[in-house]
């Protein structure tokens, strides 16, 4: 469920605002979005797994407050990052 590392430097090189950049909103939230999506597919296998669905929920409602803050802060980041990765 967790990322490989190939995987994490990928999507750091395609949401990256800068050399180096790791903690930059577009990154987190793409971060986030990958493994929500992958604990999501564990899920529909595993539907008595409740620990791993408090996880999710909790990275669901991380990536939400980090998505208010980047709307706040600068509304074309945010809708651009909305269709890349195809979410609400």
């Amino acid at each position: 469920m967790s990322l490989e590392k190939d995987e994490k430097t990928k999507i750091l090189q395609e949401f990256a605002q800068h050399e180096g950049d790791t903690g930059s909103p577009e990154v987190q939230i793409a971060l986030l979005t990958e493994r929500i999506n992958r604990l999501s597919e564990h899920l529909k296998d595993h539907k008595q797994d409740v620990h791993s669905r408090r996880g999710l929920l909790q990275m669901v409602n991380k990536r939400r407050r980090i998505m208010l803050y980047l709307m706040k802060k600068d509304a074309d980041r945010y809708k651009n990052i909305v269709e890349k990765l195809k979410i609400k």
